[in-house]
């Protein structure tokens, strides 16, 4: 055996060490992680805070108690007899199926989203029929998994109806599997992943679902904005550092190749964090788009160059004649006092010092960045959260010269809904006492619509290469629209365990532009397990 294989040999072994952990990640899901980012966002600890879902294991790692965290919803009571207790729990504090062994467990919940609404405006009745089913456990210390599938026949507000039949697919959630005949679609969704944490340093994910690099509500690096996807990702964590690579295969579904199906195209993605202190994570973030086939319309697969785990991107992009699609950013944030978090991105899509210095709005100077502040119990009321953020994306930016090599997946971009082109303003309050939540959003955003056969830089769909103007391209140029929207909801969580809520709601939606004017209110009510994030706010 020659000294390459005994040293191949020993960091294998070295790295599938057993290690007792609990190998699963949490949902994605900002109301289910509430109670626990009070704690992540904290000056005890040195948490990346930026991976998202979060790692069970890298929470307990910081030395916070998730079993605690995941209590203090829990209503107890105190019956005489212990089948009564057990029937309590099942309804309003655990999981609904649970088989637990030292070596294995198996946990199992139902997933439902049940919700009818009223858009005053039309008088449209809409509604969500979702029945589902999640499992999830473990074999062993170091090997885990998770799935959930859900089937569903829906009916929506006017602008959401108009969005999937443009563009054939309901936001984050897939294509439509029929349209019913009663102005409705069926659709459905899975989600899959088997994790192994190999040792105390490295973890291992494949599956096929969503991830998310960031610190706001909004991502313009990586978001769980457009639907689920195939990944695998290689995790490292040691002293202050967290390091991934993480590979992903994308579909373009406008292209159906013969025999082959949808046109596929794939991105590696290497993202850095250093935790500087206990107060400031400092993160480092590149990736690179390339298609399945060339330009020729040759099968080119995966490019064994994009696959080393530890080189920059650009560089590698460069050598290989510059075809593809490299992008790069940093996340930051600071912790001030005890609670509160000062956040912000940074994305570079393509620039050039000397035009910036121009300032003459070169359309190549593609670049976002996002500015925001969250804060837990301000005013010392418990419970009580804040958040405002402000992102801002230039022209062009994620768009590439061949369009099945931009940033997007399913017909939605991978980072910022709103693909480029616009800034917006974001804010909520939030408030729980016990199992009542109150949440209000409001979003005041302006962007420029690209009209029929011109492009002015938002729709990441388009070759750059058909751009209106080389010099002068500004955010919001096209046609100028303003979107005001509010969203309060007030929900009773039922069962913590899987986030079955009962909710109420009311939405308006204000649109106005020099070609178009949309007023949408509707109120709704829903028993629901929000598990995922579902973005209407478009």
């Amino acid at each position: 055996m020659n000294i390459r294989k005994i040293i191949a040999f020993a960091f294998i072994a070295l790295c599938f060490l057993p290690l007792n952990s609990q190998p699963l990640y949490l949902p994605l899901n900002e109301g289910y992680n509430r109670s626990l980012q009070k704690e992540i966002y904290s000056n005890q600890n040195h948490f990346h805070t930026s991976f998202r879902p979060y790692f069970i294991l890298d929470i307990e790692k910081a030395g916070i108690n998730y079993d605690s965290i995941s209590q203090l919803l829990r209503i107890d009571k105190d019956f005489n007899k212990k089948w009564k207790q057990k029937t309590w729990d099942k309804v309003f504090n655990d999981d609904v199926a649970t088989f637990i062994r030292d070596d294995y467990s198996i946990i199992a919940n139902p997933l439902m989203d049940f919700t009818i609404g009223n858009a005053g405006d039309d008088g449209k009745t809409t509604w969500t029929n979702t029945r589902g089913l999640e499992l999830k456990g473990r074999i062993g210390d170091n090997f885990g998994y998770y799935t959930s599938v859900y089937e569903n026949q829906a009916v929506y507000p006017e602008y959401v109806d108009a969005f999937i039949r443009k563009n054939n697919i309901i936001p984050g959630e897939g294509m439509v599997h029929t349209y019913i005949d009663n102005g409705g679609f069926d659709f459905n969704s899975a989600t899959g992943y088997i994790t192994y944490q190999a040792s105390k340093y490295f973890n291992f994910q494949f599956g096929h679902g969503k991830n998310f690099y960031g610190d706001g509500y909004r991502s313009l690096l990586l978001s769980d904005n457009s639907f689920n996807n195939l990944f695998f990702k290689a995790t490292a964590d040691f002293w202050h550092i967290k390091y991934q690579v993480l590979y992903n295969q994308y579909i373009d579904i406008r292209e159906n190749i013969p025999e082959i199906g949808y046109a596929r195209k794939y991105t590696t993605t290497h993202y850095l964090s250093w935790a500087v202190s206990k107060r400031v994570n400092l993160s480092f973030f590149d990736a690179v788009v390339w298609s399945a086939t060339d330009s020729a319309g040759n099968y080119r697969g995966f490019d064994l160059q994009y696959l080393n785990p530890i080189i920059f991107m650009r560089p590698v992009e460069f050598s290989t004649g510059s075809p593809d699609n490299a992008l790069m950013g940093l996340n930051l944030s600071v912790i001030v006092g005890k609670h509160n978090v000062l956040y912000g991105q940074l994305i570079l899509d393509e620039f050039k010092i000397s035009e910036i210095r121009a300032g003459n709005g070169w359309w190549a100077n593609k670049q976002g960045f996002q500015l925001g502040f969250k804060t837990f119990d301000p005013f010392k009321i418990k419970n009580l959260y804040f958040q405002t953020e402000f992102n801002w994306v230039r022209p062009y930016t994620y768009s590439q010269r061949l369009p099945i090599k931009n940033y997007g997946h399913y017909n939605q971009p991978i980072a910022h809904p709103y693909g480029a082109n616009f800034w917006e303003s974001v804010s909520f309050i939030k408030y729980n006492w016990k199992r009542i939540f109150i949440d209000y959003q409001f979003l005041y955003s302006v962007y420029g619509e690209d009209p029929p056969g011109m492009n002015y830089g938002k729709d990441i769909y388009l070759s750059y290469n058909t751009r209106v103007q080389d010099y002068d391209n500004y955010v919001g140029q096209g046609i100028s629209t303003t979107l005001v929207y509010n969203n309060i909801n007030i929900s009773y969580l039922i069962n913590p365990a899987y986030n079955l809520n009962l909710s109420v709601g009311y939405t308006n939606r204000q649109l106005t532009s020099d070609t178009d004017n949309q007023s949408t209110s509707y109120f709704y009510v829903g028993l629901r397990t929000s598990l995922r994030n579902i973005y209407y706010d478009f």
